[in-house]
């Protein structure tokens, strides 16, 4: 039997030896939370790879029949998925014919991986400190429109189609989705009609937003883009107010500044 390295006493992430390139995960789907019994058991497969039950057993110093009950509870969340292997049951003898019987190893799912270490955060005000640094007018508001557009196009399948009124609350889904309490709010105007506005009660990039308010540029130009229609920045919370809201579909309604 195998000795397996335990997560509780060996580094979590191992140096990478050439693992092949992967797709990024899409926005849309949740970073999976695990139990903590599970947690274990998933560093295991992350730190020593493809892993028999009775290996993950003794190395947990837990029944066989425990194991398999979270990595049946693991595979129908997606996160484990189970390969058969064939195991040689003629001694290795190079002029026998091999037969053998299967078993199942267990390893991770592209979204097991992704129950990893979460650095986004410091990588994203990181990154937009460089942008701060750009001098020129011109090419920053360049790169506050691309980074919008950008923003635009990972959630651009979620909202894209229907009425206004339906991207408007698909774009609320995606901010909620994210842990943002966001609404879409419609107030009456003096012609009659009615203005849509989009309402964050928290801000999505708090510790960028107190850097530079570029970044509510690019997130208006983002929600311009989802939306296929003006949008203005009515008021900010860096301006005192309790939430952010934007104005949707309409040039009247003055704009907080955001540079």
């Amino acid at each position: 039997m195998k000795t397996l390295s335990n997560p509780s006493t060996s580094p979590l992430f191992p140096a990478d030896t050439g693992a092949s390139e992967r797709t990024p995960a899409s926005p849309a789907e949740k970073r999976p939370e695990l139990r903590a019994s599970d947690s274990v058991l998933v560093e295991l497969l992350r730190t020593n790879g493809q892993t028999g039950v009775g290996e993950l057993a003794s190395s947990l110093r837990v029944t066989a029949t425990a194991v398999r009950q979270r990595l049946e509870r693991l595979m129908r969340e997606g996160i484990v998925m189970r390969e058969v292997v064939i195991t040689p049951t003629d001694g290795g003898s190079s002029g026998a014919r091999r037969r053998g019987r299967p078993a199942h190893v267990y390893g991770l799912t592209e979204k097991g991986v992704r129950t990893g270490g979460d650095n986004f955060r410091d990588l994203a005000v990181v990154l937009w400190s460089e942008i701060r640094r750009v001098e020129s007018p011109e090419v920053r508001r360049g790169l506050l429109s691309r980074v919008g557009s950008a923003m635009a196009g990972l959630y651009e399948e979620q909202v894209a189609a229907g009425t206004l009124h339906e991207r408007l609350e698909r774009v609320a889904g995606v901010f909620r989705d994210r842990q943002i309490n966001c609404a879409v709010e419609y107030t009456s105007q003096p012609d009659g009609g009615q203005l849509a506005v989009l309402t964050n009660h928290v801000c999505p990039y708090p510790e960028i937003a107190e850097q530079d308010r570029g970044i509510c540029a690019a997130e208006r130009l983002m929600l311009q883009d989802l939306l296929r229609t003006s949008v203005s920045l009515a008021s900010c919370r860096l301006d005192g107010f309790d939430c952010c809201r934007f104005a949707v579909g309409s040039e009247a309604v003055g704009e907080a500044s955001e540079e």
